[in-house]
């Protein structure tokens, strides 16, 4: 199944101006478990091979995305190069 999302292209290095909620995105305990999934797997493929993830997420004025690659995932959070975090709870989804 392909999914598409209305989304607006950022750079890496808007994110830290960015403001993202308190509230969670709506997600079931299994696209919660797939994407966490997804966020271990991006996250290998980014340490080995340098693989660019699209990383669809959520802030308090809509859909955002950007194309980069995932150094490390947390409970909470996941970091991009150069220390950049966006709150897992924010994502929508990653997408090789």
């Amino acid at each position: 199944m392909i999914v598409t999302y209305a989304t607006q292209v950022i750079e890496k290095e808007a994110i830290p101006s960015l403001h993202f909620p308190q509230e969670p995105i709506d997600k079931s305990k299994d696209q919660l478990l797939i994407l966490k999934k997804k966020l271990r797997r991006s996250m290998i493929l980014g340490n080995i091979h340098r693989t660019k993830m699209r990383i669809i997420f959520e802030d308090e004025e809509g859909l955002k995305e950007v194309q980069t690659t995932i150094w490390a995932v947390g409970d909470r959070n996941i970091v991009l190069k150069k220390g950049v975090v966006i709150p897992i709870h924010r994502l929508v989804d990653v997408i090789l």
